[in-house]
């Protein structure tokens, strides 16, 4: 079971919970809407799961010369080909499926941004990843698409400045991640040869820049005065995080959250000052 649990990344749902995040945001946490998102929620982490199978299939050849990714269930052989595929099927159809059950419609909008989702990142995984800059914007749209999906499920209107807040730190740990791979081995990706480091390193931190500023304004925005808070502490935040990554040859943001205690913590007492002041005061 473990292997498949391996196959589908669930440690990487975590990045799903941004469908969470319009829902607090709009202080519209109620039992039911909770009850949608969570839904919705699953229907995502069903998705990602399926993209994640698909590139493993189409990149089997590559990973297996690599010496973390050979390790992945596909590419070292624990689970087969036939195996995943059959798996990857499954788990779109369910998607789709508990997706219309979170929605109540089959033709409405968080399908269209599911399927968008899926659609951008089966190009990614066939050939588009190769080339330079669109693999990193492609890469950060499916965080957005995520908040997107989460609003469209309870009619919200997400703000223009959390909408760049998410773009902008999107595009910085897109690029952060690059680096990273540019650096311990630039055959790993095509698209890798035409990126610098001085260029990744220039764009990564005028988007973490920007990040801070999108968010203060969000955060200035909003009718609880006492969200400037949480400015500083975001800031301690993605300054424990580029600490690991220039220190690190680890680029992963997922791998990056879980292996730094001091980065979790951070991160925990965040979301707990942010559920106090939108969900609570």
């Amino acid at each position: 079971m473990k292997k498949y649990f391996k196959l589908i990344r669930v440690k990487h749902w975590i990045k799903n919970l941004l469908v969470f995040l319009p829902v607090v945001c709009a202080k519209m946490v109620t039992t039911k809407s909770i009850g949608i998102i969570l839904i919705g929620f699953l229907s995502f982490c069903l998705a990602s799961s399926f993209i994640y199978i698909i590139n493993d299939i189409k990149d089997i050849n590559v990973d297996r010369l690599h010496p973390r990714k050979k390790l992945r269930p596909l590419a070292s052989g624990e689970v087969s080909v036939k195996a995943g595929t059959f798996i990857a099927i499954a788990l779109l159809i369910l998607s789709f499926v508990i997706s219309f059950i979170a929605s109540g419609k089959i033709l409405s909008a968080p399908t269209y941004f599911l399927l968008s989702y899926v659609i951008i990142n089966i190009f990614y995984s066939f050939g588009m990843k190769n080339i330079a800059i669109v693999d990193v914007a492609l890469l950060a749209s499916g965080f957005v698409l995520r908040v997107c999906y989460g609003a469209s499920l309870l009619d919200i209107e997400v703000s223009n400045w959390l909408f760049l807040t998410i773009m902008t730190s999107s595009l910085f740990l897109g690029l952060g991640k690059r680096k990273k791979e540019l650096i311990n081995n630039k055959n790993t990706r095509n698209s890798l040869q035409n990126y610098t480091e001085p260029f990744l390193n220039y764009f990564q931190y005028i988007f973490l820049g920007c990040m801070f500023i999108f968010y203060s304004l969000w955060a200035i925005e909003q009718t609880n005065k006492y969200l400037i808070i949480t400015v500083p502490l975001l800031i301690l935040i993605f300054m424990k995080y580029c600490l690991i990554l220039e220190t690190s040859k680890e680029g992963d943001p997922t791998t990056i959250l879980y292996s730094d205690k001091v980065l979790l913590v951070l991160c925990f007492l965040y979301l707990i000052v942010m559920g106090l002041f939108m969900v609570v005061l």
